[in-house]
């Protein structure tokens, strides 16, 4: 039996046992609950008429009131056109909708937050900023997810400028907040510094600009990343940049993604599978750190590059290797804090507060549950752990009071320090 042929029956059974799974025993993921009793017709009274309109009153006097009375607090809308779903690619907003409830799913299991899915029809990007913000009063938050690049990065900004919620694109911000934190760790053990890597970032898509700008934010030097498009390294003389390509161009000779390897601390691919050559890794500085990234075959596959270099630290976007680069790490907390606090948005402090919680906890010991469901004997931070895993129950009780205290520093949040989070 040839290797080719197991890995198509491999996918083939994971195909169906995914159809088989969203189809039984009822069609979807999610569904709505009602959280107060309905046993009685006083009950039913007061969830409607006439009780209802008790509530209405108090809202229309106090908007704020919204988040006494309603379930806006803990519910975050998750939104998208349909227009870069997964490595998919353009399939549409319908065919979207199984990876928005995914998205709901992880929300809730994770950080106890409802979510709506919804799937908008919009081919400019200003039918979608319409929608959202028709909609937006229903919502705590707003996840954006899956929209291309660039209409992604005009969306999410006009709503941040025309919204009073949180609107977090996850694609962008999420990614480069969890590359972020293992990186961080993955320099410390390769003792070398953010300040003076030079990086190279594959994929000038949603995720690899925010996290050069991320990266930039807590103290990379702009000078020291190249960032390549299908076109190349994204450099001052080219002509076909949009804006946000040129924000991160530099004036470089280097062209080629060879070019740009050649004695680079950092690769963090998010482009696509097998891009990098054997040889390019092996022209990368002492002691390199890879992050590939690209889902489900990596920029340059571990078992290739650890034939290449062995001293490197490399991260994937899988779970069968180690230091999974994984959203989940993220997004659940973060807006956990920030709807705890009731934030206006999610800003750049909150996020770099959540890189520093995520990279804190791998240095601590991990709780033997966390072992067991891995099954594992110890983890312990190094090379192969330079990010905690997405089952560490931990997370919730790290990330979400340092993003509500960076909400309450920085003066977005409009609620007092949560009672039941530890003291401040």
């Amino acid at each position: 039996m040839s290797v080719e042929y197991d890995k198509e029956h491999a996918d083939f059974e994971i195909n169906q046992a995914a159809l088989d799974y969203h189809a039984n025993p009822r069609p979807g993921k999610i569904s709505v609950e009602v959280s107060k009793s309905t046993r009685t017709q006083r009950d039913l009274a007061l969830a409607y008429t006439p009780g209802v309109a008790e509530p209405v009153r108090r809202i229309a006097a106090d908007p704020q009131d919204a988040y006494k009375y309603t379930a806006k607090g803990n519910l975050v809308a998750v939104i998208t056109d349909g227009s870069a779903v997964l490595g998919l690619g353009n399939v549409g907003a319908l065919a979207g909708k199984p990876v928005m409830e995914g998205k709901g799913v992880l929300f809730k299991h994770f950080a106890g937050i409802d979510v709506f899915d919804i799937e908008v029809n919009a081919k400019r990007p200003q039918e979608f900023i319409e929608t959202v913000m028709r909609i937006a009063p229903t919502f705590g938050g707003i996840n954006l997810e899956d929209i291309a690049a660039p209409h992604c990065f005009e969306i999410e900004q006009a709503l941040i400028e025309q919204l009073d919620i949180p609107v977090f694109h996850d694609d962008q911000h999420g990614t480069a907040i969890i590359i972020a934190a293992g990186l961080l760790n993955a320099l410390d053990l390769q003792g070398k510094t953010l300040g003076d890597a030079r990086i190279v970032v594959l994929g000038a898509g949603a995720a690899g600009i925010a996290a050069v700008r991320l990266l930039i934010a807590m103290g990379a030097h702009r000078d020291n990343f190249l960032v390549l498009d299908r076109n190349g390294v994204i450099h001052l003389g080219r002509k076909d940049l949009n804006p946000y390509k040129f924000g991160v161009a530099v004036e470089t000779e280097a062209r080629t993604l060879e070019d740009a390897m050649r004695g680079a601390d950092v690769f963090i691919g998010v482009s696509g599978p097998d891009l990098v050559a054997p040889e390019m890794l092996a022209s990368m500085a002492d002691r390199p750190i890879v992050f590939a990234l690209s889902n489900p075959v990596p920029e340059i596959r571990p078992e290739v590059a650890n034939r290449v270099r062995s001293d490197m630290i490399m991260a994937t976007g899988r779970s069968d290797y180690p230091n999974q680069v994984n959203n989940v790490l993220g997004f659940p907390f973060i807006f956990r804090g920030a709807l705890d606090v009731r934030a206006s948005r999610i800003n750049e402090d909150m996020q770099i507060a959540a890189v520093h919680a995520l990279k804190d906890l791998t240095h601590e010991t991990v709780p033997q549950v966390v072992l067991d469901a891995y099954g594992l004997q110890s983890l312990v931070f190094g090379p192969d752990y330079i990010l905690p895993k997405p089952l560490d129950a931990r997370l919730k009780d790290v990330i979400a009071p340092a993003v509500a205290r960076a909400a309450l520093d920085s003066g977005v949040a409009r609620v007092a320090w949560p009672a039941h989070y530890p003291a401040r």
